[in-house]
């Protein structure tokens, strides 16, 4: 009887024990849309990270466009841009909202010089920037203390700088090498370096692409001595290499489609995975996300394989923070695709869906 007791009262710790092991994490995650159709503006979900699964949609702000937003270092402030060309007789327009306990509380909106404003990026030091798309410039703003935008922003005007292409602003990024904007139409990324307060072209100017490439957006790796560019209009991925002079060269090029695809094909998103082994790009068309293991000592790029999205066109996609998920937007089947990704191999296995209208930016808070 005792020994009965005995084992009775272990199996009950066991199962406390095993109770505790997974203490379920919750994470906002905002998502920006457009609303042309039945969207309203920015939506909130919680993320099951336990489950994977996404519950309690609510509508954050109501808001035209709210394609692309970006969250604070202190994850006080969110800002969303209104892909627009009427907010004023300028263009596009960018809204600050103060975040408290999840809910966004508006700040203020301003105009941004351009028509059609589609990325909005952070410094870290008080400054954002807007990339207006079909104005073809870029916008910077400063910003108040309480993350408010300051009005007459500093305008950089890519129109000028070629005679032939069509500027087309795609995404900023500040960086401890100063500002990077890819440009779609100019087949190229611009460098510019703060000089008297001011951004003006750094040493090495401009990153070239090859004509029809269509650089949209890109991203560096952790020692920053690696950038890693999607090209949307001829479907692969550019890998530059920083040098001793700080400049960066091309070293390869990898197409993201599958050889037996002959379907059109526009590219999208691109991001690495928190510990930089693997790199995944979204492909419009192919519906698809196709997966790289990134070499730790060149910083080259060697296929995995690609998975479905389990929709149609994905636009931007998230890793949730636990690094376990990666979330899909997809923009026209009015879905965001859930998938659980492997450590270790790269992989991505598909877990469930959850409709919302015209999906096109995740972040997670």
């Amino acid at each position: 009887m005792k020994k009965q007791l005995v084992l009775f009262l272990l199996a009950i710790v066991a199962l406390s024990c095993k109770e505790k092991e997974a203490p379920m994490k919750a994470y906002n995650l905002f998502v920006g849309t457009y609303t042309g159709g039945e969207s309203k503006g920015i939506y909130r979900f919680t993320f099951n990270s336990n489950s994977g699964e996404l519950e309690q949609k609510t509508l954050t702000a109501v808001l035209p466009n709210p394609s692309f937003l970006t969250i604070s270092n202190d994850k006080n402030n969110l800002y969303a841009v209104q892909e627009t060309a009427d907010f004023d007789s300028l263009g596009g327009g960018i809204t600050a909202f103060r975040l408290k306990e999840g809910l966004l509380e508006l700040q203020n909106s301003m105009g941004t010089g351009g028509a059609h404003p589609c990325h909005v990026t952070l410094s870290g030091d008080g400054q954002l920037a807007v990339s207006n798309y079909t104005g073809g410039n870029l916008s910077i703003f400063e910003l108040e203390d309480d993350g408010a935008l300051k009005s007459n922003p500093h305008l950089i005007d890519h129109k000028v700088l070629d005679t032939v292409k069509a500027a087309h602003v795609h995404k900023a990024h500040f960086s401890k090498d100063g500002l990077f904007a890819s440009d779609l139409g100019l087949d190229a990324l611009k460098r510019y370096s703060k000089q008297d307060g001011n951004w003006k072209p750094a040493h090495q100017s401009s990153l070239d692409l090859p004509d029809g490439a269509g650089p949209r957006h890109f991203v560096f790796d952790t020692t920053r001595n690696y950038l890693y560019v999607i090209n949307e209009l001829n479907s692969s991925v550019s890998v530059f290499k920083r040098d001793n002079e700080g400049s960066f060269n091309k070293i390869q090029i990898e197409s993201t489609l599958d050889l037996a695809y002959e379907g059109k094909n526009s590219c999208a998103d691109i991001h690495l995975s928190p510990d930089g082994r693997f790199l995944y790009g979204s492909n419009r068309g192919e519906n698809t996300i196709v997966i790289f293991e990134v070499d730790s000592k060149t910083g080259k790029l060697g296929l995995v394989g690609r998975e479905s999205v389990h929709g149609d066109w994905p636009r931007n996609f998230a890793i949730d923070p636990s690094g376990s998920f990666l979330l899909v937007a997809n923009q026209r089947s009015n879905n965001i695709a859930v998938f659980q990704r492997d450590n270790e191999k790269g992989i991505l296995t598909y877990l469930n869906d959850t409709s919302i209208p015209s999906p096109v930016c995740l972040e997670f808070l």
